[in-house]
């Protein structure tokens, strides 16, 4: 035994050398591989094993699975000892997976064969019916009737796709009607009609007649007494018609849609207010805007210190003097302010001769013009944000509209500026963009792989809420609502 601090002896140094294992740690882990002479010694000595247990000892003390032993005694009762070796690898290809090939791409072709034989039978029923896709009442027996005939060829999710036929209309007018119902047995458990008059004449009595069925049923209860459930309750005295409400009271009348078309400027007018912030809370300044939704040109604006019909109507009027509008061409659209919504703006548009449209209540995309543009007016760099005074609202609002109308390219206008639609020079700068981007094809032609290119055009129509004809309503877009944009502040 060596002292504390002296060197060790040279055997203890080799002792020790021998024992320590190895530092070094490789990337990679290396894989075991077998010879043919170590297999066979594993086969013999699983072999020899006769107690319970044994051959698991041997494995675990060699570090192997079962099924390097099994896959060993396999190779060895074939005789194919040289192959115990060799390394693995995928198996060499033969026939077999070549005749799985074939028959796959077999049962593919058949596949697309059916389907074009159905396609084919489609097309040729789609044509016969063609005249027949409106939705009058006998146009729409003979779609039915030709889906029927054309189900049994290519079946009925097929057909019915293919004429534009509802299924669930399709599966109900194929089952015959009997022409009478059949009435539903009544429960064993039912209330007999002695009890059933017995619970109305307890609900009636001048104790409970004013009083809720829960309450009744309650009272009714701490008093040991159970005539039948709350819901019946109200069962029996829906039979009597002895259930209303005890008020009388006002139905939500329903506010149509307003459905709306500019083919021209000066033909919609959009208008709203809106507030700008002032020096201190609670302190705003009110920014009424009336904007052409053909044009996106803002024809009258004005900066007041509080939002009246009285200041609402001027607007209109001197913007309709300015414009030179003429009665009964123009529309003005609105949500529900107060402003919009009052007794002398109504009286102001009918003398004006200014057909009068609103918003249905609490509906922003009834309004999506003005919405999109004062959202362009907050978010413009030059948004201060707040304004120290009614002045300084005034010249922002002198610096922003000019830019508006005449510098701002906008995108529900082909990238035109408001004003250039609105003064008409459209169709002359559309002309010279479209030159410009012939020009540019025509001297590096391979830079445009889709074709020559075109410069965006100008809508022929602007909607509200477009109208779109029933047959046609399958086909359109989601959410399609100005411009077919749904709101359109995300064009700005």
């Amino acid at each position: 035994m060596k002292t504390n601090g002296a060197p060790p002896s040279s055997e203890e140094g080799k002792r020790s050398a021998a024992a320590a294992p190895d530092p070094e740690v490789t990337a990679k882990a290396t894989r075991r591989r077998f010879t043919a002479a170590y297999k066979l010694s594993v086969i013999e000595k699983a072999e020899q094993c006769e107690g319970p247990g044994e051959i698991g000892r041997l494995l675990r003390r060699e570090g192997l699975y079962g099924s390097h032993l099994s896959g060993w005694r396999k190779a060895a009762r074939e005789g194919s000892l040289r192959e115990l070796g060799k390394k693995r690898g995928p198996k060499p290809s033969g026939g077999k997976r070549e005749a799985r090939k074939v028959r796959k791409l077999e049962r593919e072709n058949a596949r697309l064969r059916e389907e074009l034989r159905k396609a084919r039978i489609v097309i040729d029923v789609q044509g016969k019916v063609g005249g027949l896709l409106g939705f009058e009442p006998r146009g729409r027996e003979e779609l039915l009737s030709a889906a029927r005939g054309l189900a049994g060829h290519v079946g009925v999710r097929v057909a019915c796709a293919a004429l534009g036929v509802a299924r669930a209309t399709f599966y109900r007018r194929r089952r015959p009607k009997t022409g009478q119902r059949r009435s539903r047995p009544a429960p064993a458990r039912a209330l007999g009609e002695a009890e059933r008059t017995e619970v109305f004449r307890v609900l009636c009595s001048p104790r409970f007649t004013d009083r809720a069925p829960a309450e009744v049923y309650a009272t009714l209860l701490d008093e040991g007494v159970h005539l039948c459930s709350e819901r019946t309750m109200y069962r029996i005295l829906a039979e009597n018609r002895a259930v209303r409400e005890r008020r009388a009271q006002r139905g939500h009348p329903n506010h149509p849609k307003p459905e709306i078309v500019a083919r021209a400027p000066n033909e919609v007018w959009s208008w709203d207010i809106t507030r700008l912030l002032g020096p201190e809370k609670w302190r705003y300044f009110h920014l009424y805007v009336i904007l052409d939704i053909f044009s996106r040109y803002v024809t009258g604006w004005m900066v007041a210190d509080r939002e009246t019909a009285g200041l609402g109507g001027r607007l209109i009027e001197e913007t309709r003097l300015k414009q030179g509008v003429q009665p009964r061409v123009l529309t003005l659209h609105s949500d529900r302010g107060s402003p919009m919504t009052a007794k002398c703006t109504a009286q102001l548009l009918a003398d004006l001769g200014v057909t009068q449209s609103l918003s249905r209540p609490r509906i922003s995309n009834d309004n999506p013009y003005s919405e999109a543009h004062f959202k362009t007016v907050k978010y413009h760099p030059g948004f201060p944000g707040r304004f120290a005074d009614i002045e300084e609202a005034k010249d922002f609002c002198r610096r922003f509209f000019p830019w508006y109308n005449l510098e701002h390219r906008h995108g529900g206008i082909g990238l035109l500026t408001p004003g250039q639609v609105h003064l008409g020079r459209a169709p002359e700068v559309i002309r010279q963009r479209q030159d410009v981007l012939a020009a540019a094809h025509a001297a590096r032609p391979e830079r445009f792989v889709a074709g020559p290119p075109r410069a965006a055009q100008l809508k022929a129509e602007v909607w509200i809420n477009r109208a779109l004809p029933v047959s046609e309503v399958d086909g359109a877009e989601p959410g399609d609502g100005a411009d077919g944009h749904g709101k359109e502040g995300s064009l700005n």
